[in-house]
Order: C-alpha cells, then sequence, then structure tokens
C-alpha cells in the first residue's frame, strides 16, 4: 500500500520549492505526477502553484470542501503532490488518505499551526492519518534559532522588524512575507507576549 505523507514547516521554508522539485524529478523519469492545491489560495492565480524563489508550475487539480475524489482520475498516476495542505478539511485528507489503498503515494506539504499557534483542521488531521510526517526547517527572521511558529504582522511599508504582531483575525489570511514571518519561540513570544512567564 501506497503512504500518504506531511512536511510541514513555517512560512518561508521552501515547502513549495521542494514539492516543485519533487515534481520535477519524478517528471524527469518519465514518471506522472498529478498537482493539487486547495481552491482557496488564488494568491498567484486560480491553479498557479509558485515558489517565493520563483518557479511555478500548474496545478492539474484544484479541490475544496466539496469535492470527492474519483479513483478513476488516478490510475496510472505514479505520486500526487498536495500544496498548501493546511487549506483541506478532514474529510479531504480522509480521501487522500483512502486513495493510498491501491492507488499512489501522496506527498502533502503545508503549515502545521496558524498565527495564533493553533492547527489548521487539515493539518491536524494529517498529523493523525499520515505514515510518515517530515519537518521542512528554516531559521527565525530575527535570529538563528528554528522557527517553529508563524508571526502574523500588520501590514506596512515598514521593515519587519518594525511592525507590530497581529493576534486577532481570521485563521486563513492569504499573505506573504508582507503579513508572515517564521519566527522561534522567544522572538514569537517577544512579538506577541502570547506565553507570559511562569511566576518564581
Amino acid at each position: 500500500m501506497a503512504k500518504l505523507y506531511f512536511r510541514h514547516g513555517t512560512m518561508d521554508s521552501a515547502k513549495t520549492l521542494n514539492l516543485l522539485a519533487v515534481a520535477h524529478n519524478y517528471r524527469s523519469q518519465g514518471k506522472r505526477v498529478l498537482l493539487v492545491k486547495p481552491r482557496t489560495d488564488d494568491r498567484f492565480g486560480a491553479a498557479a502553484i509558485r515558489s517565493r524563489a520563483g518557479i511555478e508550475a500548474e496545478a492539474d487539480m484544484l479541490v475544496d470542501d466539496s469535492t470527492r475524489l474519483d479513483p478513476a482520475d488516478f490510475r496510472g498516476i505514479d505520486c500526487v503532490l498536495v500544496d498548501e495542505a493546511q487549506f483541506l478539511s478532514p474529510a479531504l485528507v480522509e480521501q487522500l488518505r483512502a486513495l493510498t489503498q491501491g492507488g499512489p503515494p501522496v506527498i502533502c506539504y503545508g503549515l502545521r499551526t496558524d498565527f495564533r499557534t493553533g492547527l489548521f483542521p487539515g493539518s491536524r488531521r494529517l498529523l493523525e492519518l499520515a505514515d510518515s510526517i517530515e519537518e521542512v526547517k528554516v531559521t527565525c527572521q530575527f535570529c538563528n534559532r528554528k522557527a517553529i511558529f508563524n508571526l502574523r504582522m500588520q501590514a506596512s511599508d515598514a521593515p519587519t522588524s518594525e511592525r507590530a504582531a497581529v493576534l486577532d483575525g481570521p485563521q486563513v489570511e492569504l499573505g506573504g512575507n508582507d503579513r508572515y514571518a517564521p519566527a522561534c519561540f522567544a522572538c514569537y513570544n517577544a512579538r506577541t507576549g502570547l506565553f507570559p512567564r511562569l511566576a518564581e
């Protein structure tokens, strides 16, 4: 039976670049890859999968909460690659899990947590169901420690270090480096105060 993979990382950890590199490797071997992305992510156009390095490809399939996967659409496919998997519904993650029974491996790339450090519903289900969970690592934007959180900031032309952190608003708010920064626990907490020190 094929496997379900979840490769997670903070903003700016090159998840999409990794996905596109995997797609290239499969295709260079003459294998068929199906690129999937949530319809919600329309930052670069409806079907565009684009990395911050400027490399992009067109998605073969757009999905949303109403999507019902048909195994017939995956016959002859060697691998399914899913971008922005945090936006998937738990039900769709379950369909991808079921697809691996007799179908191709499915590799999902996405954020683990939102800007308030809470799990996205799609990411939670992937953590529960994936055969393999891997972290795509990047350093904090403000120091050299490993980033584990996604800091949302006020929209501004000011440098990142001068922008105020935001803790209110909807869980899903599309944006790039203009709105988000990868941060370690210490730098995230210094800017948000979300985790006050315990009294001694």
